[in-house]
């Protein structure tokens, strides 16, 4: 692929990663909107979806970050035009995050309904929770599968086949969704919160694959991993522990942003799952830009082409925001049917349109740090994304959400605080690349 830094180039990248990367999202998307229109128990099944999906998100965030990993290893060794030298690394990290997955399902079993009282869920809400998780988290190991096979194919400055499969994976799971929350008259009971459990997990095996598929038919990379270890591999390990930490520190957000909002009611518990997975629907949107910044950005920082790496990150920045005005004007149009798609329920309804303002307002702000998260992933700088995520969620998103709880603000004061740790992630990464880079690129 051409180093130049066009927006054909750009987009030739970002758009099959925007529509591969909504998978899972819309994957949860879908639960919520089908499970929120059951005839029995909406809101209690609603509320319990967000509940698993938050934790499931914190799973896969934690060790999804083989993606970007990956990634950015391999997309460092095509700018220095030496891939052969990490052709066998991305089947050993597969190997070694799915052997984790399944350690992670076997440890969380036993004790599912322990953790989802550290939700704050209880009766109702809590056996749906329960339910639904033992259900869902089967397709847990497909679904690390997939990412770090997606990792390897941005690497390559691929995403058309991470598109293909994420297509193919959003489909089937709308259409088991249906067929396996409400039945077919005849042939199929209604199955409720487990059928969208089920579905999920059938879509994630498929595309699971499919994504072995393609490795095999379209690169030179094999799957069946060798030993001894590759020599990067060290350096992959380091990248995933900074990542991990860094993880568990985006995802004590969401613990707290969560558990806050359950312990106000389930109406409210509802309104933040629809609420919180529309963000998390911009944030996968956004993902596709950050993706051609995690991609260009790897393999030119391995072709030491700083200049136009300095080029790339302003571009980014002006699509980012140009991307994030879209977002919110989108929602501001279709403000009311939006929250409709996903409940009848007028507490919920209220409960939410009382708040999704805020996640509007917030869009520009949240591709910013999107789009510089894709770029630091790229360049390999870990440490420095760890160490601001830390700062953001500890010295910024929990002192102002435990006073705005403290003042009853309820889920404005959770969106609040989110907005404010966006804010502090963003910046920081801005300033950084910035006082890094510039120098580098003038002497280019």
């Amino acid at each position: 692929m051409s180093t130049t830094i066009s927006l054909k180039n750009i987009n030739k990248l970002a758009i099959p990663a925007l529509i591969s990367g909504v998978s899972e999202p819309i994957l949860s998307l879908t639960d919520a909107a089908i499970v929120g229109n059951i005839s029995i128990n909406a809101t209690e099944a609603l509320a319990a979806v967000g509940i698993v999906t938050t934790f499931m998100s914190m799973l896969i965030w934690v060790l999804g970050q083989t993606r970007s990993a990956v990634s950015s290893i391999v997309s460092q060794y095509v700018g220095a035009n030496k891939l052969e030298k990490i052709k066998n690394l991305p089947s050993q990290a597969i190997f070694i995050i799915t052997s984790l997955s399944i350690l992670i399902i076997i440890s969380t079993y036993p004790i599912t309904k322990h953790i989802f009282k550290l939700y704050n869920a209880t009766d109702l809400i809590l056996d749906y929770s329960v339910i639904y998780y033992k259900i869902r988290v089967l397709g847990f190991p497909f679904t690390l599968f997939t990412i770090a096979v997606f990792g390897a194919f941005r690497g390559l400055q691929n995403t058309y086949y991470p598109m293909i499969i994420a297509i193919i994976g959003a489909a089937s799971n709308i259409v088991l969704d249906i067929i396996l929350v409400y039945g077919i008259e005849g042939y199929i009971d209604p199955m409720h919160i487990e059928g969208a459990a089920y579905a999920s997990v059938l879509a994630q095996i498929l595309m699971a694959g499919c994504s072995a598929f393609f490795l095999l038919k379209k690169t030179t990379i094999p799957l069946k991993p060798s030993f001894p270890f590759n020599p990067e591999i060290k350096r992959f390990l380091l990248m995933i522990l900074n990542l991990f930490i860094r993880t568990i520190a985006l995802n004590v957000t969401l613990y707290f942003a969560s558990a806050y909002a359950t312990s106000y009611g389930p109406e409210y518990i509802a309104a933040y799952t629809i609420a919180i997975n529309l963000w998390f629907l911009g944030a996968f949107i956004v993902d596709g830009y950050a993706s051609a910044g995690n991609i260009l950005s790897g393999k030119l920082f391995g072709a030491k082409d700083y200049s136009n790496l300095l080029q790339l990150s302003n571009k980014l920045i002006k699509y980012g925001v140009i991307i994030g005005i879209i977002l919110g004007l989108l929602g501001a149009i279709f403000y009311y049917p939006i929250g409709r798609i996903f409940t009848k329920e007028p507490e919920v309804l209220n409960a939410f349109y009382a708040i999704f303002w805020i996640v509007l307002i917030m869009q520009p702000l949240c591709t910013l740090a999107f789009i510089f998260d894709g770029i630091f992933k790229g360049l390999g700088k870990m440490k420095y994304l760890r160490n601001v995520l830390l700062f953001s969620t500890f010295f910024v998103f929990i002192p102002i959400l435990f006073w705005l709880d403290h003042l009853d603000l309820k889920l404005k004061g959770i969106f609040i605080a989110i907005t404010f740790w966006i804010i502090a992630r963003g910046i920081p990464l801005i300033i950084k690349f910035r006082q890094q880079f510039l120098p580098l690129a003038q002497n280019n």
